[in-house]
């Protein structure tokens, strides 16, 4: 089942190489991906899709167009094109770092190297933490950070690794301290974002920016935190990173519908004209893959997340995805925005992204590019 929707993803993705030639799918609309500027924070899925497959086929062709991605981040970079935000990560981690990754480039390594550095820019002294959007001591978004943001903490944890400067690490470790403590709530669910005061560090209090209401649990957010908390435990081994997971997890799996692939958020009402996030279950599916791999063998749990991974890898493959039909995209009812009524039932680009790399890993063993492999 999974090599079948390998082969099809991949074969879709080489047909989407001449169709958007040196522009980037972002979401669709009717079917078709709006093609934009290496100028948004989800130019990354792509190459990293490209890479993906280039390593499942070592076919030359994904290769070339995966490298020309990496040109592009390049030229992105140097002109500081929309990097005023905190998806520097997204961006670079499945750029960059995996042409470092799958070809040891050594100039990828050291773009990738000053994207961390780009990143580093966010961190805030006063209040201790990555500014998640805006200009420093924007009045609106100065305080802000967001769950999202822990995928992008393994691209500072990586810059430690490959320098030996701890500087990276402790502000990856500390912004997960952060966001364990007031993103996560004492129920295991999530803030999408959360307040704090930028001039004290004092914490405000927690809110939305896509979700249904303040207190509602965001399905992409949760989804962001158990691939986030697992693999900031991978990067330091601080056992509370992977009770975090492990937890953010179980409340995910154990609030989905019967078909087990969530709605956009858990607490919205449900009819029958409610939109789906599958995007949000391929990521979560993909965080439970990383989860999986730091427990032991003897994990009592263990058994447990492998059912789910399955139940949900399978619901998606057999219900969501577009294999054997004329698509763009790779898995269907996704959701960007909904209350900004932006794409809400949509292919969306990271959707594909972590669709193709929970397959991969399931597979061949092949994960994504989080972290040296």
């Amino acid at each position: 089942m999974w090599k079948n929707a390998i082969d099809d993803a991949v074969a879709k993705t080489l047909q989407n190489i001449d169709r958007f030639g040196d522009r980037f799918p972002h979401v669709s609309r009717n079917g078709m991906y709006q093609q934009i500027d290496n100028n948004d924070w989800t130019n990354g899925f792509w190459s990293g899709m490209l890479w993906l497959c280039y390593e499942y086929t070592r076919d030359e062709r994904f290769r070339a167009a995966a490298s020309r991605t990496v040109e592009s981040f390049r030229e992105r970079l140097d002109a500081g094109v929309v990097l005023d935000h905190h998806d520097i990560g997204f961006l670079y981690s499945l750029s960059a770092k995996a042409k470092w990754i799958v070809e040891k480039d050594e100039e990828a390594r050291q773009l990738t190297l000053q994207a961390a550095d780009t990143l580093m820019k966010r961190w805030r002294e006063p209040g201790r933490y990555i500014q998640a959007w805006g200009p420093a001591n924007d009045p609106k978004e100065g305080g802000r950070i967001i769950i999202d943001c822990l995928l992008n903490l393994p691209l500072l944890y990586w810059a430690s690794e490959q320098t030996g400067n701890p500087t990276y690490k402790e502000a990856a470790a500390i912004q997960a301290d952060k966001s364990r403590r007031y993103l996560v709530r004492g129920d295991d669910s999530s803030y999408h974002t959360f307040f704090f005061h930028q001039e004290t560090g004092e914490p405000i209090g927690g809110a939305t920016h896509q979700g249904y209401t303040n207190g509602s649990t965001w399905t992409r957010g949760q989804a962001w935190g158990i691939y986030g908390f697992a693999l900031s435990y991978r990067y330091t081994k601080d056992p509370l990173y992977l009770e975090t997971a492990k937890r953010m997890a179980k409340y995910f799996f154990e609030h989905l519908p019967e078909d087990h692939v969530a709605y956009w958020d858990f607490n919205v009402p449900v009819t029958p004209d409610t939109y789906r996030d599958s995007s949000a279950s391929a990521i979560a599916a993909a965080g439970l893959q990383e989860l999986i791999a730091q427990l032991d063998e003897c994990d009592p749990e263990r058994a447990y997340y492998q059912e789910w991974l399955v139940k949900s890898m399978t619901s998606l493959v057999h219900h969501y995805a577009t294999i054997g039909e004329e698509a763009e995209g790779l898995l269907k009812r996704g959701s960007y925005h909904v209350r900004g009524d932006l794409s809400p039932d949509d292919f969306m680009i990271w959707g594909d992204y972590f669709y193709l790399e929970s397959l991969m890993r399931l597979e061949r063993g092949i994960g994504g590019y989080w972290y040296e492999r």
